[in-house]
């Protein structure tokens, strides 16, 4: 995000976590951005929550945070009412899926990793699309490819007032089962080691990662998001690269960048 920038006067606001087996990445992210965060420069209120996940992941989002009854988010926004209603719906968890699109339980081999860069790459281009949206991501949360993945594709569609961070949860916290965010009493909570943990010694912080924005002059339909990630990598990189033209008048051949002209013998003279 640019400094000058406050995504505050962007009417939507969406935050977009990746996850895995652990969603409390989201309640973390989502207090340490309004509660926890102290600046004024770096605080962000969302007005929708995303997550990007697999079958698996999905499952435990809807249990863990979103279950009508016990839901972890929304016991953050009754404990701490200046958050809003953020809009977390079942249409705003994207499950990652295969080029026939079937969803996938994990990401494992090469071929569901590549699925996953081209799912989230989908999202992405879906979410800065609007340009009355702020985006703020952060990826703490599922597989390293993923957050990875999530990170570098940012980079290529991050507009100036759009974000990207990882959040930070202090030792014997950190994903803990019973632990989504700091509650405003204090609990007891049992550690992994049989001891007890005081909430009131958790820490959440967000640390906010800078990023170099490669959306400037891409292809509209790059940034329409009617590419898979492999394509994507390409075109970007065909783009930053120096101009060249190479002509091998022997084998009657011009090449523009990357792409082959055919041309007549007279026109090659």
């Amino acid at each position: 995000m640019h400094p000058s920038i406050n995504p505050s006067r962007y009417p939507r606001r969406i935050l977009l976590a990746v996850t895995g087996l652990s969603p409390q990445v989201v309640t973390e992210t989502l207090y340490g951005l309004t509660v926890g965060e102290t600046n004024p420069l770096y605080q962000f209120s969302p007005t929708e929550v995303h997550v990007i996940t697999t079958a698996q992941g999905a499952e435990l989002v809807w249990e863990a945070l979103l279950c009508p009854k016990q839901g972890k988010f929304w016991e953050l926004l009754k404990d701490y009412p200046q958050l809003g209603k953020p809009s977390f719906e079942e249409q705003n968890i994207h499950v990652i899926h295969d080029d026939k699109g079937n969803p996938l339980p994990d990401i494992r081999t090469p071929l569901e990793n590549a699925n996953a860069a081209d799912s989230i790459t989908a999202v992405l281009a879906e979410l800065t699309r609007d340009p009355a949206a702020a985006l703020h991501v952060s990826i703490a949360g599922g597989r390293k490819t993923m957050g990875f993945y999530l990170g570098y594709v940012f980079s290529m569609f991050a507009r100036p007032q759009d974000a990207l961070s990882h959040v930070l949860v202090s030792e014997g916290f950190e994903n803990h089962p019973d632990f989504y965010y700091l509650p405003p009493e204090p609990r007891q909570l049992r550690g992994r080691d049989g001891q007890m943990l005081d909430t009131q010694q958790a820490n959440i912080t967000v640390a906010h990662i800078p990023v170099v924005r490669l959306r400037h002059g891409q292809p509209e339909g790059l940034l329409k998001g009617h590419a898979s990630f492999s394509e994507t990598v390409t075109t970007i990189q065909t783009s930053i690269q120096p101009p060249s033209l190479y002509i091998n008048l022997g084998s009657r051949k011009v090449i523009c960048g990357d792409k082959p002209v055919k041309l007549q013998a007279a026109l090659l003279a």
